[in-house]
């Protein structure tokens, strides 16, 4: 029995509890990327311009979702934190604190679709990509509520560790998606032909059947009881430490996919060949893009359990054990990117323009170089900034973020394509990209191994009573 009980401690932080973790996450990421994929492929058939503009439409509707997705989603971080403690019974109540907010960031959303046809003009791309770009921006932004709510929920499972129930909602998500998608694109199943349209609404309803689903196991009655989810009392001392841990969490992924939306601003002001190449390769990137994702949210539910139970040298042996699984998968897909990057393209070509395909083919290989060399450090950007974020240290993530997105991508990239001539001002743009990622994996990295996380926590601390109380004085005392 003690052979067995020490067996389990060494394995804390191991291979195994890491894939245990994230190998659901990892396929469950990959849902959402395959959802994604299918909904640019389709488009790409019905309009090449219908999946430029989804590109840009998406990324620029994700810089506001993205803060108030990074803020809601912090909740894992609690969740997985008063799991490790052992105080369950704070679990629902930190889940709720999360709808709430979810609930006002909705309706924030859908006012700022307002404000959508303005937003669309300032980007200045081409009347006919604009057109698209709009209807899609629009729709997304009205339907926001769903996605956001449906991410907090899931906090409730990820943040305990329980990733496979999430990896089946998330494929019953990516079915209806799909299948929505080519009904509302190309007009089937009694459905009209929306084109880009279609596919907006088709997300929008695949995240309201996610939220219904969520609901449903989060008020479970053995979850009523266990963690009480019935508990939905607005605690403003809790939502308070959500607040100043995760809206730095959020800032910096708003910012984040700001400096990118503003690359994909950028890089559309080129030329339409330009544009449609970079789109289909950062479609392409997110299929090893994603699954690192996974990896990322495992990391950071295993640090947060470990410093919940007061685990640190745990959390950190869990870190490099992900850092090692993730490298290895990233060098795999790096060497696909280089050898045969063609075979990525082949999803895009089936239906595709000949004409249009061969103009971006030779464009799109080149970019993909540039994809399997970032993408070996993103590893360490994604891993190592998880770990920070899981133990509390939110604030040096964004402050990082925030200036190196600035400093090596934005402001190089928006040079580049301003003052350069031909095809200089797209590698350009793109190395100033895989600068960014490069440096934010070091910067992390280095954070990380000063170890000043090992003594954050998110969580409240429980007054610890002494094992016996002083006796009392009685008059014999004091005689």
């Amino acid at each position: 029995m003690k052979e067995k009980s020490e067996k389990i401690v060494i394995n804390e932080g191991g291979s195994a509890e890491v894939l245990k973790i994230a190998f659901p996450l990892i396929l469950s990421t990959s849902a959402m990327t395959l959802q994604m994929f299918v909904d640019r492929v389709f488009l790409m058939w019905y309009d090449r311009d219908a999946m430029s503009a989804a590109m840009l439409g998406g990324i620029l509707s994700f810089v506001f979702f993205s803060f108030f997705l990074g803020t809601a989603t912090y909740a894992n971080t609690f969740v997985s934190q008063y799991d490790g403690a052992k105080r369950k019974e704070r679990i629902g109540p930190a889940v709720w604190q999360s709808i709430y907010f979810s609930v006002a960031a909705g309706l924030i959303m859908a006012a700022i679709a307002l404000f959508a046809k303005p937003l669309i003009a300032l980007v200045g791309h081409e009347p006919a990509i604009a057109n698209y770009e709009l209807v899609y921006f629009k729709i997304l932004l009205i339907g926001s509520m769903p996605g956001i709510v449906d991410a907090s929920l899931s906090c409730f499972l990820t943040g305990r560790g329980k990733t496979w129930t999430v990896l089946w909602v998330n494929v019953v998500k990516t079915v209806i998606n799909a299948v929505l998608d080519y009904a509302m694109i190309f007009g089937k199943f009694g459905f009209p032909k929306w084109g880009i349209g279609g596919a907006a609404i088709a997300t929008v309803i695949a995240s309201v059947v996610t939220c219904v689903i969520y609901f449903v196991i989060f008020l479970l009655p053995a979850h009523r009881k266990s963690f009480c989810t019935t508990n939905y009392t607005f605690d403003r001392e809790l939502f308070g430490r959500l607040m100043k841990f995760g809206i730095p969490s959020g800032v910096q992924f708003m910012l984040d996919i700001l400096g990118f939306t503003l690359f994909v601003v950028f890089v559309g002001r080129i030329d339409a060949v330009s544009f449609a190449a970079s789109s289909m390769v950062l479609q392409i990137n997110t299929l090893s893009f994603m699954p690192m994702i996974g990896f990322g949210m495992a990391t950071s539910v295993l640090v947060g359990r470990a410093l919940g139970a007061d685990k640190p040298q745990i959390a950190q042996k869990t870190t490099y054990t992900a850092a090692k699984l993730t490298f290895g998968y990233m060098i795999a897909v790096a060497a696909g990117y280089w050898l045969f990057p063609n075979v990525f393209m082949l999803p895009f070509e089936a239906r595709a323009s000949a004409e249009q395909m061969d103009a971006m083919r030779p464009i799109a290989k080149t970019l993909l170089y540039f994809v399997s060399f970032y993408c070996i450090f993103d590893t360490g950007n994604i891993v190592f900034s998880a770990a920070l974020k899981g133990a509390g240290d939110t604030k040096f993530v964004m402050y990082v973020s925030i200036v190196l997105n600035w400093l090596i991508m934005v402001i190089p990239s928006w040079a580049a394509v301003t003052f350069l001539q031909g095809r200089a001002r797209l590698y350009v743009a793109w190395l100033a990209l895989t600068g960014y990622v490069c440096a934010l994996a070091i910067l992390f990295l280095l954070r990380f191994l000063t170890g000043k996380w090992k003594t954050m926590r998110v969580i409240e601390k429980v007054p610890v009573l002494p094992d016996a109380m002083p006796a009392m004085p009685t008059a014999e005392d004091g005689l």
